[in-house]
């Protein structure tokens, strides 16, 4: 989702100590559910090691972004086994983790006390216990380092990671993943997504030049650093020896997947998948629009929803896209489980003991009708 919506700032909770974020998982689990999938794309599906269909249902669980780059923090709110017990209660399958790539490289204008190691070590830890109670983690790159002055910056008087970027940058991100890569390329469970929300399209009006930024990087029209590109990115996980699942996602917050086939980048593993995100406010988000853009995409790969969402305080938006999405066998993941405004965040929860707002009550008993 676009950043000035979600009100980061303004999330309700206070952070995690530092202490409890680290705590070791045997300290924090509890019964042990079963593991999650080893999954792969086999064609248009997402498989299992038995080679069992599997779908993607869950939520996403905002504030490894920003908790860091604000010093206040690495989580929003609880990350402890009870907080995710809550959570699987829904019936939910994945989580969507957004990250940091300056919180993860440690670079030295983050607070030492979030930044590193420390950074790294909680993540694994919320990855960890995820996979304990039979979740998997989806990890993924929100906010990134580069001053951006084009359309649609966020924070343009900055050049660190401290909102959304229209791309990737070359200077840090393909080391981000090449360090998480190395972090988790021994988890076949945990999978990666590349870049939150590419929107090279906001800097140029040339939309063929877009695509091919996001694919291929380097110097872009209306952006003012060096970009990684989609195909970067995933040479530097797979240089790194993973082979995990990675979904890469469109342009226009995600929401544009017309030329997705054509610019898809070249993976030797052959494990991708395309993401997706939608509001009730974004350009696509009717079944028309779905049946045209969407429908060519979900054809050929694996289709992963990494947003679904609505600034309602309602559902009936939601409803419709999960309802699309079920008939074509995709994924999908709600936006957010934190306990901010249910129309600003938007939040599915009011509390972290997994409270439905009026919005998150259509994804929880949507989710807990299909298990």
């Amino acid at each position: 989702m676009r950043a000035p919506p979600r009100l980061y700032a303004l999330a309700a909770t206070a952070a995690l100590t530092l202490a409890a974020a680290l705590l070791p998982v045997a300290q924090a689990s509890g019964a042990a559910a079963a593991a999650p999938p080893k999954l792969h794309a086999s064609g248009n599906k997402l498989v299992d090691e038995n080679g069992t269909t599997r779908r993607l249902l869950g939520v996403n669980r905002s504030g490894g972004e920003f908790m860091c780059v604000q010093g206040r923090g690495i989580f929003d709110g609880p990350v402890d086994d009870a907080s995710i017990k809550a959570i699987a209660d829904w019936k939910v399958n994945a989580v969507r983790v957004p990250l940091n790539e300056e919180c993860w490289l440690g670079l030295s204008h983050i607070n030492a006390a979030y930044r590193g190691a420390n950074y790294i070590n909680a993540v694994k830890n919320f990855v960890a216990r995820l996979e304990a109670h039979g979740i998997t983690p989806i990890v993924e790159l929100h906010w990134t380092h580069g001053k951006y002055t084009g359309g649609d910056n966020h924070c343009p008087d900055t050049e660190y990671a401290t909102c959304q970027k229209p791309m990737p940058n070359a200077q840090y991100t393909p080391a981000f993943w090449s360090s998480v890569a190395q972090t988790f390329k021994g988890d076949q469970s945990v999978v990666f997504d590349l870049f939150n929300e590419p929107f090279p399209d906001r800097a140029t009006t040339d939309l063929s030049a877009a695509w091919a930024c996001w694919r291929d990087g380097g110097k872009c029209p209306g952006i003012d650093f060096e970009v990684a590109g989609m195909q970067d990115l995933l040479d530097a996980v797979r240089g790194a020896g993973a082979k995990n699942l990675v979904l890469i996602p469109g342009v226009a917050y995600s929401n544009d997947m017309r030329q997705w086939l054509t610019h898809k980048p070249s993976d030797p593993a052959g494990n991708l998948a395309a993401a997706w995100h939608t509001y009730n406010f974004n350009t696509c988000s009717n079944e028309s629009c779905w049946n045209e853009q969407l429908a060519p995409v979900i054809g050929q790969v694996p289709f992963v929803a990494g947003e679904i969402g609505e600034n309602t305080c309602s559902h009936g938006y939601t409803d419709r896209v999960m309802a699309w999405l079920d008939a074509k066998g995709a994924s999908y993941l709600g936006w957010t489980w934190n306990t901010w405004d249910c129309s600003s965040g938007p939040s599915l929860i009011s509390d972290f003991n997994g409270t439905p707002t009026g919005f998150g009550v259509g994804l929880r008993d949507h989710l807990k009708g299909l298990s």
